[in-house]
């Protein structure tokens, strides 16, 4: 399952050099509002030192990282939500990412102009933040005509209507979707509804280069992600040695990218595990809490469909003995059925029958 992020913020924030660095796409990148007309995506690997380490075992033929998929959305502006600028086919785009991440401008380059005049972090996600929640509730009001009708027949409708009232509640107070506090029910009855600020949201504090290390202020209750796009622009022009030697210079143990997909996995409660052999190491993407047949299904549907077991060993112990034949010599390869719920690094090779 690739992760699908939707990279916002306002115009000549640094999106698209951040989308540049982090997938050396080339999106353009200009001084001037909405440089980014159709939204750019790249597929980028997920940095895993993890994956180097199962390598050096079994001498794979090749090295296959989980994957994030960016999408590098166009500046939004205030009356997006009305269409201003080109908001509604942004606002689309969103639409269709996993969760979203609001690139913040800190950093104070006066050659680059704010479309607001000045630099006002907590302004500029406010005004993010108020142009999703105006979408949502023209989202929820143009349905309320039809869920009222529904609801005189149906019950589980009748459940959806009071649900999307109490969410156009919420919203019309100002709060996003996502922290209203709704149950699991409630969130399954508006899903279909593809709210905006249901979202998972993170930040990054596009900062000046001797700022990549503080510490910042929480931005709507999140801890933002301090990053130089431009000091991740430079990282992508170098080869990994160098790049290694500049984050050490930087006083830097990791790029930008590292962080990122670090936090984005937080975000979304995900989790890696890995299978290894001749043929491949690769790591593959599962939510916290899947069951061994489910992260089978990952692989193949077929993997699910005829699960019988999965020999499993931790990350560390394959690494500790040597692989899988140390693990099984020293009884730490098990036998795991249906019911396994597997641990973050854990190795795995199925066995099923369709």
């Amino acid at each position: 399952m690739a992760l699908s992020i939707g990279i916002v913020g306002l115009p000549n924030v640094g999106k698209s050099t951040l989308f540049n660095a982090l997938t050396k796409a080339g999106a353009l990148a200009a001084n001037y509002p909405f440089a980014t007309i159709e939204p750019n995506v790249g597929v980028v690997p997920v940095p895993d030192a993890r994956l180097a380490e199962l390598a050096k075992i079994d001498n794979p033929a090749q090295i296959v990282p989980a994957t994030v998929e960016f999408v590098d959305i166009a500046g939004l502006v205030a009356g997006a939500s009305k269409g201003e600028g080109l908001g509604n086919q942004f606002l689309a785009n969103i639409r269709e990412t996993d969760a979203i991440c609001e690139v913040v401008r800190f950093f104070s380059d006066p050659d680059v102009v704010h479309v607001d005049g000045k630099v006002n972090p907590s302004s500029d996600v406010e005004t993010i933040k108020t142009e999703l929640i105006l979408a949502d509730m023209a989202t929820i009001e143009k349905a309320l005509p039809r869920l009222e009708k529904d609801a005189k027949r149906d019950k589980a409708a009748a459940e959806k209507l009071e649900t999307a009232k109490k969410v156009l509640e919420g919203l019309n107070e100002g709060h996003r979707a996502r922290t209203l506090n709704l149950s699991d029910e409630e969130r399954a009855a508006v899903y279909d509804l593809h709210l905006l600020t249901m979202k998972p949201i993170l930040y990054v504090a596009n900062v000046d280069e001797d700022q990549v290390t503080a510490d910042f202020a929480e931005i709507d209750g999140c801890a933002p992600v301090p990053i130089s796009a431009k000091i991740e622009a430079d990282l992508a022009e170098l080869d990994a040695e160098e790049a290694q030697m500049f984050l050490e210079e930087m006083g830097l143990e990791e790029s930008g990218l590292a962080r990122l997909a670090r936090e984005a996995y937080a975000l979304l409660g995900l989790q890696s595990y890995f299978t290894s052999g001749e043929k491949e190491t690769k790591a593959w993407t599962i939510p916290i809490g899947a069951k061994a047949p489910q992260a089978a299904g990952v692989i193949h549907s077929d993997f699910e469909r005829g699960f019988i077991k999965a020999e499993t060993a931790s990350y560390e112990d394959y690494v500790a003995l040597g692989g899988e034949k140390g693990c099984r010599e020293a009884g730490k390869l098990r036998q795991e059925g249906k019911e396994y719920v597997v641990q973050d690094g854990d190795v795995m090779h199925f066995k099923f029958n369709v």
